[in-house]
């Protein structure tokens, strides 16, 4: 596989958090943050934000593929080591997390899920147009069990896409369900071998892409919502994430909530 990046590799020289990949018409972009189980930082966020909206401007670029690198983690969600340092994660655009979860690019995008995909990894796969999972993929929304809320888009999403008592359960449970178990209930599209995953996310976009690409995109917009470069129908829930969010991060039970973590406990809920 050739990737393009944003340097010439050389030694001496980090690994690029974004690579890119053009195939055809189809645009691949791999978080390549496999020792952080590809959590988002800042450079991550900005990178992925400015990758898609080049892509929305290109008029080759006619699909785009998000996955992770190696075969275990799809993405972590926050880097949480670098929101410890006290270092912002957001990304310079007005994109959400990632620089995707509020990106209502007109091309659509297919989200490959490799690994686990939990709390942030679940939100990017809500976000995206269609999930090719592998059979090592776990999703789940776990923020609850950390004293947070499943800010990005999850809280609200993860009902519109599955039967609600479904979602609500898995919600407020924090537990994690298989890929199998998502194909069921209809949050991916395929589930594969992890050698299949970027093969088969890759013949479903040349398959969207060999299709007019006018027509696929106000296809998408009209199936999404979007209009002025946001989900127009979602305005209202961002609107209560965004104020509930600030109250619990206020809360005594947030603060305890990634002291626990941090010390491998069981957390001491106080309601309050």
């Amino acid at each position: 596989m050739t990737t393009s990046n944003e340097y010439t590799p050389n030694e001496g020289y980090p690994p690029a958090p974004l690579l890119k990949e053009r195939r055809g018409h189809v645009l691949v972009l791999t978080i390549n943050r496999p020792d952080a189980r590809n959590a988002i930082n800042k450079t991550v966020a900005d990178q992925l934000g400015r990758a898609l909206a080049d892509a929305d401007r290109d008029r080759d670029t006619r699909a785009i593929i998000v996955t992770g690198a190696g075969g275990k983690a799809f993405c972590a969600g926050a880097d949480l080591k670098a929101l410890a340092r006290g270092e912002g994660i957001g990304s310079d655009g007005p994109w959400g997390f990632a620089g995707y979860v509020r990106h209502a690019v007109s091309v659509p995008t297919i989200a490959a899920v490799n690994g686990f995909a939990l709390g942030g990894g679940t939100e990017i796969a809500l976000a995206s147009d269609l999930v090719i999972a592998s059979t090592t993929a776990t999703f789940g929304l776990p923020e609850v069990k950390r004293g947070v809320i499943a800010g990005a888009g999850g809280a609200f999403r993860l009902a519109a896409q599955i039967p609600p008592k479904v979602a609500l359960e898995l919600a407020l449970t924090g537990e994690p369900i298989t890929a199998g178990r998502a194909l069921e209930l209809g949050l991916v599209n395929r589930v594969v071998d992890p050698e299949e995953l970027l093969d088969t996310a890759l013949e479903l976009a040349h398959r969207i892409s060999s299709n007019a690409p006018l027509a696929v995109q106000a296809t998408k917009r009209i199936a999404r919502a979007i209009g002025d470069g946001s989900y127009e129908a979602e305005a209202q829930s961002w609107k209560r994430t965004k104020e509930e969010a600030g109250g619990v991060m206020k809360s005594l039970d947030s603060a305890e909530g990634v002291r626990a973590f941090a010390e491998k406990r069981t957390p001491t809920w106080r309601g309050e």
